[in-house]
């Protein structure tokens, strides 16, 4: 499986496409008004404790207070029976990390067990053990990948690590250029602590062309194409010195025509905001996204190939369990997400289907569950909210709807202007009244509607006059009194 990785900047953003055999996978993207929080460590204060919900809200300096809960605080480990108040106080001034980014109204997610990642270790320095990525499963490779660890500490050690997926292919003297770079980082954040003021920023993490040469880069990476000189350089530098063996793969894109435009990357990015993903057979997917739960309704369309209606659905609902896990990546789709399979009435063919979905989700950086069909014939998964989906990101409500997705009708507007009209009429004694309004209820009134405004004014006695404004949305209306 080739990848490779498109990373296009700007004065204002950077984005980053993952590639796989030619096809859009994921979609990063870093804002220099909003850089990514996930890895920056804070001085904060407990501004206030929640015994309530064994939680407290930290001040970090951001515009919203964080989150901390009981379970994220590293005295809990070794306390597990005090409440959170005999862990924490009002005005406490503590460390914290932060683990999941602002999310809507919510705010960054923090915790105080501290750690490093580098390219193939997470250092924790306040704690001893080694683990392993759940990702290896061997347990024989674990215990080995372990004992190599040991063999390359040094004697003056302290604190525990994670070896993380991509130590399998390590060099010892790369695992060593780990450990010295994520022991100086720890130096760095343990004095910028003792000089830096509360509430304030103690350590950022790297910026998001780094962060993909440290996460995303692995043996499958063919490329990695970067249309900015000054990026290149210093992603060069950084691979010199911490991930030397994917130095080759960094190369410079001077084409005239955008890297992005190339690749195609800017039409699947508009086909992502879509509600509507069509499929190759001629079925599609219609993606629903709320605040708690996504909602993916998988259709035949137009596709009528199989020999048979089972045959057809069977097919159709194999390409869709593709399609899905890679829209769940591209889209960064997190939470509660129920998929409307066509119904199948062959369990062969429901197993058939539920495998496809779960070897395509295989490649998913982030965790994903799939639990299976329920009685009422839907597949339930969960895939962990690390950040905002592409569409939150990119959009916003639509200022004329509201986010509901649908306009009240022109109809449905003239007859709660003719209601507000009768409103007025009682409360103000006027000598004409005004109707400012979009051009389609303007029309309707000059048209189907001019009888009922006449008989309104001969009712309340008074002249109504109208008038379209152009900037006006379908809902929007205004009434002027004269």
């Amino acid at each position: 499986m080739s990848e490779e990785i498109l990373i296009n900047v700007t004065p204002q953003e950077t984005r980053v496409a993952i590639m796989e055999q030619g096809v859009l996978q994921e979609l990063h993207l870093e804002r220099t008004s909003a850089l990514g929080l996930v890895g920056n460590v804070y001085k904060g204060t407990v501004c206030r404790v929640l015994p309530g919900m064994q939680s407290a809200f930290v001040e970090i300096g951001l515009s919203r207070a964080a989150f901390l809960h009981i379970a994220d605080i590293l005295e809990y480990e070794t306390n597990a029976e005090k409440p959170i108040q005999e862990l924490l106080h009002e005005g406490q001034t503590i460390m914290v990390q932060v683990i999941k980014e602002p999310i809507g109204s919510k705010g960054a997610r923090l915790t105080t067990q501290i750690s490093i990642a580098g390219r193939f270790l997470v250092y924790l320095p306040q704690q001893e053990h080694i683990g392993v990525s759940q990702r290896i499963e061997d347990e024989a490779e674990r215990e080995a990948l372990k004992a190599r660890l040991q063999g390359l500490l040094p004697e003056t050690n302290e604190g525990g690590y994670i070896i993380r997926t991509m130590a399998e292919t390590a060099s010892d003297d790369e695992l060593r250029a780990d450990l010295a770079y994520l022991h100086k980082v720890w130096g760095n954040i343990q004095a910028s602590s003792r000089e830096t003021s509360k509430d304030s920023l103690v350590y950022q993490d790297l910026n998001l062309p780094l962060k993909v040469l440290r996460d995303v880069v692995c043996e499958h990476t063919e490329r990695i194409l970067v249309d900015s000189r000054e990026t290149s350089q210093k992603m060069r530098e950084f691979a010199q010195s911490y991930a030397g063996n994917v130095l080759g793969c960094i190369e410079q894109y001077s084409g005239e025509r955008p890297l992005f435009d190339l690749y195609g990357v800017e039409q699947e990015i508009e086909k992502a905001l879509s509600r509507k993903v069509e499929l190759k057979s001629g079925g599609y997917l219609i993606f629903d996204q709320t605040e708690a739960l996504t909602t993916v309704d998988v259709n035949t369309g137009g596709f009528v190939g199989g020999r048979t209606l089972a045959d057809t659905i069977f097919k159709t609902n194999l390409e869709a369990a593709q399609a899905i896990a890679r829209q769940l990546r591209l889209r960064n789709l997190g939470g509660i997400i129920i998929l409307d399979f066509i119904d199948m009435e062959d369990l062969s063919h429901r197993e058939a289907v539920l495998e496809e979905l779960r070897r395509a989700v295989e490649k998913d950086r982030v965790r994903t569950s799939i639990h299976g069909f329920s009685g009422l014939g839907l597949v339930e998964m969960t895939r962990k909210r690390t950040r905002e989906s592409l569409a939150h990101i990119l959009c916003e409500p639509c200022p004329c709807c509201r986010g509901r997705g649908e306009l009240k009708t022109a109809q449905t507007v003239c007859y709660e202007i003719l209601r507000e009209l009768v409103r007025e009429a009682r409360q103000f004694n006027t000598r004409e009244f005004r109707v400012l309004a979009s051009q389609p209820v303007i029309d309707l009134f000059l048209d189907e509607e001019s009888q009922s405004l006449a008989q309104l004014s001969d009712f309340i006695g008074k002249p109504i006059s109208l008038q379209v404004e152009s900037q006006y949305g379908q809902e929007a209306f205004d009434i002027v009194l004269m």
